[in-house]
């Protein structure tokens, strides 16, 4: 089936219409929509992304974010738009350093990122730690995951609350200060305190006779030569004019070393993706860029055309991300490299997340909690807070129809990962 762009379902203030889900709505074979999102992809990459989604019902989730993309658009919605992260779920969220070299948590992947209604991104979140809760296998799965769920609504909507009564300025640059007494966050910001330049220097590169270069580990990294290593370096003269003018400044004084190609996350894989190595001030001055092919957001068919919109694939991801986060890493730009298009973006600078599924069932609650105020946030600096605030109200109702939705899609999750298992299964008998 061949997508068309439409627009979604008329907005309902209905909450009861909110917590609907019903699969008999859908037109289309949801792994049909996995085989065409891969389309334009590596080839050669299509089993390890399989892979990934096979391992879990999470897993799945994770790479599946065309499907949900295509279930959204069925039902009714708010008609309040914010730009959405896209793929909010509890893996996306992480540490990295600030342009100050403070480390920061916040939202840290917006590949679909869009303009679109605002309990998408609640939905999809609320989803993902139910499915998350459900792989840790807690004794009481469903009451922890529940609670933790609800956690995270009760944390967005409060703060959405606050911000609709303060400053706007305020909400621009509002921090969330108890993120080290937050057990799993604390822990992840000591782990990116370790994540050095230096460090990735000694994970992903060794020493040769010709100096430095990276490690070859096909298909999951590999070195790139010749004409494929020449366009790369290319790419890093239109990626410089995204640049800030004092950022141009710093970044002109390292020079590239070496060009490697490397698979990153779930729904990524397939997508080109390559990392340049360089060096600055001599050897110990390493910095590691990551250029990762972007495409049109799986959100895109179901919108109506937004004429505001970068048409740069890459600047559409930088312009959303800058709209929801307070600060976002310095070397952020985009470019083009053989026609296609590109993100541009620090690789492994003090970056660092949360493993959701291991969390125990107080972790996950406490880190419930902080994805709610990182997402309330982004939404409220991307969006109006008043206007929000006052369409869910006290939110009580408005809580338990996404929650009603996110479970009801949890367990629609877990049997498209099954289906999706047993026609693996068939293809290899």
């Amino acid at each position: 089936m061949s997508k068309k762009t439409t627009s979604p379902v008329s907005p309902s203030p209905s909450f009861q219409a909110l917590s609907h889900w019903d699969p008999a709505l859908r037109t289309y074979d949801p792994l049909t929509l996995l085989r065409q999102a891969m389309q334009g992809r590596v080839p050669a990459l299509a089993a390890v992304k399989r892979e990934r989604m096979a391992a879990s019902s999470f897993g799945f989730f994770r790479g599946a974010a065309p499907i949900m993309a295509a279930d959204l658009s069925l039902a009714p919605h708010s008609g309040i738009t914010t730009q959405i992260c896209g793929d909010g779920h509890v893996q996306n969220l992480g540490a990295y350093a600030g342009p100050d070299g403070r480390l920061i948590f916040d939202i840290n992947d917006f590949d679909e990122t869009i303009r679109a209604p605002f309990e998408w991104d609640l939905k999809r979140m609320t989803t993902s730690i139910l499915l998350a809760g459900r792989q840790a296998q807690y004794k009481d799965s469903d009451g922890a995951c529940g609670f933790a769920a609800t956690l995270f609504l009760s944390t967005y909507c409060d703060l959405m609350r606050t911000f609709a009564r303060m400053p706007i300025l305020e909400v621009a640059r509002y921090q969330v200060h108890r993120l080290g007494d937050v057990t799993p966050v604390s822990r992840a910001l000591r782990k990116a305190k370790r994540q050095t330049a230096n460090l990735t220097v000694e994970s992903l590169t060794e020493k040769t006779k010709q100096g430095r270069v990276f490690q070859s580990h096909p298909p999951l990294l590999r070195r790139v030569t010749g004409a494929e290593r020449t366009a790369v370096l290319a790419s890093l003269k239109p990626y410089l004019a995204s640049l800030l003018p004092e950022r141009q400044h710093f970044f002109t004084q390292y020079r590239p070393i070496d060009v490697a190609f490397k698979v990153v996350g779930t729904g990524s894989v397939g997508l080109r993706d390559y990392c340049v190595y360089m060096e600055g001030n001599g050897s110990e001055d390493p910095l590691f860029l990551q250029i990762k092919e972007e495409v049109a957001s799986c959100y895109t068919p179901y919108l109506k055309p937004n004429p505001a919109q970068a048409k740069h694939e890459g600047q559409r991801v930088v312009e959303g991300q800058r709209a929801m986060q307070l600060q976002s890493d310095p070397l952020l730009g985009w470019t083009t490299c053989e026609g296609r298009q590109y993100l541009v973006r620090q690789l492994h600078d003090h970056k660092a997340t949360v493993d959701a599924t291991k969390l125990d069932p107080e972790g996950l609650a406490q880190y419930a909690m902080v994805c709610g105020e990182m997402l309330a946030r982004g939404h409220a600096r991307s969006g109006n807070a008043q206007e929000l605030a006052g369409f869910f109200g006290k939110a009580k109702q408005f809580r338990k129809a996404i929650l009603s939705y996110a479970t009801a899609y949890a367990n629609q999750t877990e049997k498209d990962w099954k289906a999706m298992l047993k026609a693996d299964k068939a293809k290899k008998s």
